[in-house]
This record gives structure tokens, C-alpha cells and sequence, in this order.
């Protein structure tokens, strides 16, 4: 029986958490024993579960990161037992996900890897693997990363440092230790990201693009939109959704509220995942919720919803519109980074980054057609595009190549 290690920051939590956990589930399906390693955040998995570092580790590592932007440099000793344990369980293949998010040392662990003799997988869900600070860097039009950061334009942003810019060696360093491992394959989760992955020191690995997925029999319409809406205070309204685990500047919050001052009175703007401080400042025609890790909940919020409005400036994939399309629900996107990608004629609409006014001719037009006109091609695109199940089952092919060209 083979055996799989993934490593990243959350299980079963959160976009990436979520498609972590599905990949084991379906390697388990096919044959294989799985474990995850994870910095913090978890709930149940089919997987076994490897705590990296303590709570007091986290947040060490986060102090180190905002005196002296040394992200992913903390957490030596947590690293080091990591990599105890990946001696004792003795995986086949090793699937990085996210290695920041203050759990990490990467050079102890690229190190490592650059003697373990195991294929590495290494999904890039962010461009922070290429960059000296930043996980994005399209919303500020930086272009450093392609040759060398430095005077980082986003200290202050995650993860953010409030002292130092440490971001010309940051770069230097990942440069050495990343490119030190020779038996990596890279998945960027779309085509702008690979792209953006052919313009970076890693552009040398071999790479295969994998599509995220999503599970469309969680994923799928819900006919009681009525009751839906009057459970959120909706009422009659039409309803437009917004989704994000943390409404950060890249997410456009702000023109979210700009559109809630043009929009008509039949209409509402459902926002999911605001902070406590940011559901205390919005305005009448915008309804805020928490985070959620209700999953059903989100379900029926898509599924209610008219349209799912991902007006985020940067996304290497763009989850929320995939869950809306299998849903039965279309999307609006800008015309920017991996958004794109995941929007047909047929599923939604696309416009130009920051255009209210597109925003409320696309708004029209769809409720003009109405979401029935919509919906069933939202649902057909999720299940032959986004299908959790196929395109997982593309790392399972691609750990058994990678299992044949290393025996």
C-alpha cells in the first residue's frame, strides 16, 4: 500500500483545507494510506493527522514575521520533528499545499527534501512560493518577483511585517531552497497562475495544470429558495452573494457597498465572511454573516441567491464561483487574474476590474433573463469541469507516474 503525506496549514477548513482533506479521501479510495500535516486549524478527516508545532510555536513564528519579515524561517525545531515523523511514516510521495501561514521553516525543510529521494508534488494555491513577501501581487501591479524583490510594496500586508523589509533576501533564500530539489512537479490551480509560475525561478519544473474541484453532490441546487431567503431576512428580494474567507482589499469589499448604492430597491447584497468590525459597517441593502464552516448553510445561500457576485481583483482559482456555477447559480467576475477562466457565456458574466456600471449592466441582464435561463448550464459546467472526483483523481494518475518513474 502506498503512502501519501500532504503538508498545508489547515485540514478539512477553508478552501484549501477542504480539497486537502478530498484529495485523501480519494487516495484512500484507491489504495493508498494518508496523512496530513497542518500548522493549525482542523476538523474531522479520513486521514491521519500530524500536528505540526505548538500554539505558542504559531504564534512565535507570527512575531518573528512582523519584527523582521522572516516568514516561513520560524518554526525550526516544530520543522525538525516534522521531518522525524516523514522518516518514520516513509511516504511514497509528498504533496505540499500551502507552507506559509506561520508553521513552517522552509529551509529546514527544503533541505531535507533535497536528500529524501521522494517525489514532491507541490500545488501552488498563491504566488507566495515566487515572491519575497507577498501572496499576490496583480492588485498593486508589482512585477519584482521576475527578477528579484526588494522594497516590497506590501510589507504591511500578509504576511505582514511592521519593521523590516527582509524581502530582497526572502527571495534570494527561497530561490536556493526551492530550486535545491530536483524531483518536484508543480500544479498551478489555473492557467493564469501557470502562466505567471513560467515567468518565476520555478519555471524550470515540470508542471501540470489541475483545475480545484469541488463535491457536487454537497455542491448542488436547492429548490426551497423562498424559505432560504426569509431564514436571512431576504424576503421578496432578489439577491446577490458574495463569499469570502477573509474580505481583505483584494476582495473589493468596497465595491460591493458602491454597487449596494446604485442597485435597485428589490434587490439585496448577502456578504458571507465578514469580520465582527465589518458587519457593524454596512450599509441597509447589504446583509452580513460570519465565517461559516456550515457547509450546508453555504448551500442553501448559493442556492437562493440570483446571482454570486466574486468581484475579488486577485484569484489563482476563484472557489466561491465554482460552488455558485454547481449550485445552479451564475456568476459576475472582473476580467482579471484566474477569474476568467472559470466563467461561460452561458454561466455568467465578465467585466472590467472596478466597473460598477458593467457590474449593473451584467446585474440586468441576467436578472433579465433570469437565473432559470442560467442554471442548468451553471450545473453541467460544475460537474464536467470542477467535478471534485475527476479532477482529484488527476494527482492520483500523476503520484502513480511519478511512483513508476521513481521505482
Amino acid at each position: 500500500m502506498p503512502t501519501l503525506l500532504q503538508i498545508n496549514t489547515v485540514v478539512n477548513s477553508g478552501s484549501t483545507g477542504h480539497i486537502v482533506e478530498e484529495i485523501g479521501q480519494l487516495a484512500i479510495a484507491n489504495g493508498w494510506k494518508s496523512y496530513i500535516a497542518y500548522g493549525r486549524n482542523h476538523c474531522s478527516s479520513y486521514s491521519s493527522l500530524i500536528k505540526i508545532g505548538t500554539d505558542f510555536d504559531v504564534k512565535m513564528h507570527g512575531l518573528r514575521t512582523r519584527l523582521f519579515d522572516k516568514h516561513g524561517f520560524g518554526s525550526k525545531q516544530a520543522t525538525k520533528i516534522l521531518i522525524e515523523r516523514i522518516k518514520a511514516i516513509k511516504p511514497d510521495i509528498i504533496h505540499l499545499h500551502n507552507i506559509h501561514g506561520y508553521y513552517l521553516n522552509i529551509e529546514t525543510l527544503f533541505k531535507y527534501l533535497a536528500v529524501a529521494n521522494i517525489p514532491i508534488v507541490w500545488t501552488l494555491h498563491d504566488c507566495w512560493p515566487i515572491t519575497g513577501h507577498c501572496t499576490h501581487f496583480d492588485f498593486v501591479g508589482c512585477n519584482k518577483w521576475k527578477t528579484a524583490c526588494y522594497a516590497c510594496p506590501q510589507r504591511n500586508e500578509y504576511p505582514a511585517s511592521s519593521l523590516i523589509d527582509n524581502s530582497k533576501r526572502n527571495y534570494r533564500d527561497k530561490l536556493k531552497f526551492f530550486c535545491s530539489v530536483k524531483n518536484i512537479t508543480i500544479v498551478p490551480v489555473s492557467q493564469w497562475l501557470e502562466n505567471v509560475v513560467n515567468e518565476s525561478f520555478l519555471k524550470n519544473y515540470p508542471q501540470k495544470r489541475i483545475y480545484n474541484g469541488v463535491d457536487i453532490n454537497v455542491f448542488y441546487p436547492l429548490s426551497k429558495s423562498k424559505d432560504i431567503k426569509d431564514k436571512l431576512g431576504v424576503g421578496n428580494r432578489l439577491m446577490l452573494v458574495g463569499v469570502a474567507s477573509i474580505w481583505g482589499n483584494r476582495k473589493s469589499l468596497i465595491d460591493y457597498i458602491k454597487l449596494s448604492e446604485l442597485i435597485d430597491k428589490n434587490i439585496i447584497i448577502v456578504l458571507v465572511g465578514l469580520s465582527q468590525k465589518q458587519l457593524k459597517n454596512l450599509p441597509d441593502n447589504i446583509i452580513g454573516l460570519p465565517r461559516t464552516e456550515n457547509i450546508s448553510e453555504l448551500v442553501e445561500i448559493y442556492s437562493a441567491a440570483e446571482i454570486v457576485l466574486n468581484l475579488s481583483v486577485e484569484e489563482s482559482f476563484g472557489m466561491t464561483t465554482v460552488e455558485g456555477l454547481a449550485c445552479g447559480t451564475p456568476g459576475i467576475v472582473y476580467n482579471c487574474t484566474a477569474s476568467p477562466e472559470l466563467v461561460t457565456f452561458n454561466t455568467g458574466i465578465i467585466v472590467e476590474r472596478g466597473n460598477i456600471s458593467e457590474i449593473l449592466k451584467a446585474i440586468s441582464q441576467i436578472l433579465n433573463n433570469k437565473k432559470s435561463y442560467y442554471s442548468d448550464a451553471c450545473r453541467k459546467e460544475a460537474e464536467s469541469s470542477f467535478n471534485n472526483t475527476s479532477q482529484f483523481n488527476e494527482y492520483v494518475e500523476l503520484y502513480n507516474k511519478l511512483l513508476q518513474s521513481n521505482s
